[in-house]
């Protein structure tokens, strides 16, 4: 079994404070909305302290991320190939619609070089750097209303932020499920979770062997490689 070491020791103290974090800001958050009509959630007290302080600590951990993304050059994973974007997103949608049930290989398994497909990147991109800073923002603005616009759009200022930080926190709720989902597809339904706490990722036995073609033809290019998928 191959295995490639994708996940640093400070990125994977990132995921999980930041997996913790959406935790309980997803159960405290349904229970300021519902607390009151349900006894199986937090009391709205409990829920606003839980919720305040997770939040804080999202914000802070944030910012501990996009410092060493800076620094360490892991920002430039994100970075989706645009003149290759759309084919590529094709076939990886198509292995998530029909692949996956068949037991193919990954299309685009990670490497050295490569950490996402092509749909990861365009997600995270769009999760880490614009969802993620909106309903820090916003949660910022309703934790600290005196800091928010007097109006906006002809209503009040704390209005339209909580609506804006209600909906993105929904969306990012969804992402999240969608996420521990498709991380129960590696090599083994653990495999990927592991691949958190000790930082290698296991690969496929047929990425594997891709991995090796596409070393081979780098390495004797003159060469004709069969092509293993």
């Amino acid at each position: 079994m191959k295995k490639v070491y994708l996940y640093p020791l400070w990125l994977r103290i990132w995921h999980v404070i930041n997996a913790l974090c959406f935790l309980v800001l997803i159960v405290s958050g349904i229970s300021l909305h519902f607390s009151d009509t349900s006894p199986f959630l937090l009391s709205f007290d409990t829920a606003r302290l839980s919720h305040n302080t997770a939040g804080i600590l999202l914000s802070v951990n944030f910012a501990y991320y996009t410092l060493f993304n800076i620094i360490s050059g892991n920002w430039k994973y994100y970075i989706p190939n645009v003149l290759e974007y759309f084919p590529r997103s094709v076939k990886q949608v198509r292995y998530y619609l029909i692949g996956i049930f068949r037991g193919e290989p990954h299309p685009f398994g990670p490497g050295d070089n490569i950490k996402f497909n092509p749909l990861q990147q365009i997600a995270y991109l769009f999760v880490i750097f614009v969802m993620v800073p909106i309903v820090i923002f916003t949660g910022l603005m309703l934790m600290f209303p005196e800091l928010s616009p007097g109006e906006i759009l002809g209503m009040g200022g704390v209005w339209p932020m909580a609506i804006l930080h209600i909906i993105i926190g929904f969306f990012l709720s969804l992402f999240m499920f969608s996420h521990i989902y498709l991380s129960t597809t590696g090599h083994t339904l653990f495999s990927n979770f592991k691949s958190i706490l000790n930082g290698w990722h296991e690969l496929h036995d047929s990425q594997e062997m891709i991995d090796n073609a596409a070393k081979e033809a780098n390495d004797n290019p003159d060469e004709e490689i069969e092509d293993v998928d």
